[in-house]
């Protein structure tokens, strides 16, 4: 809006709706907790089939994987497990992480 304040002098006055400019500024009111890491040689078949694609069948040879193989000493390794190429693996990565494999695993 531009209103005259003298002759030939125009000023500009900015209008804005009543908001909570501080509310604003903080984002929204509740922000999203990082997603908990899924650790493939401590995860349940449960907590693997919480992973985007994995289902019953796809945690079994998971588990059977590490099981027959003294666990995963990365996480690249998962390609490795039957149903998981590199494209899945990409989209898993974010989620999973591996401890190191127990002493006397091989």
């Amino acid at each position: 809006m531009l209103r005259l304040i003298s002759a030939g002098v125009l000023a500009a006055v900015l209008v804005v709706p009543a908001v909570d400019v501080f509310a604003a500024m903080q984002g929204p009111a509740q922000a999203e907790a990082p997603a908990r890491q899924v650790d493939l040689n401590t995860a349940s078949a449960a907590e693997l089939e919480q992973l985007p694609g994995v289902g019953p069948a796809m945690a079994a040879r998971i588990i059977e994987y590490r099981e027959k193989n003294g666990g995963f000493k990365k996480i690249e390794e998962l390609m490795n497990v039957q149903g998981i190429g590199e494209k899945r693996f990409l989209e898993l990565k974010p989620q999973i992480t591996v401890s190191p494999p127990p002493a006397g695993a091989r």
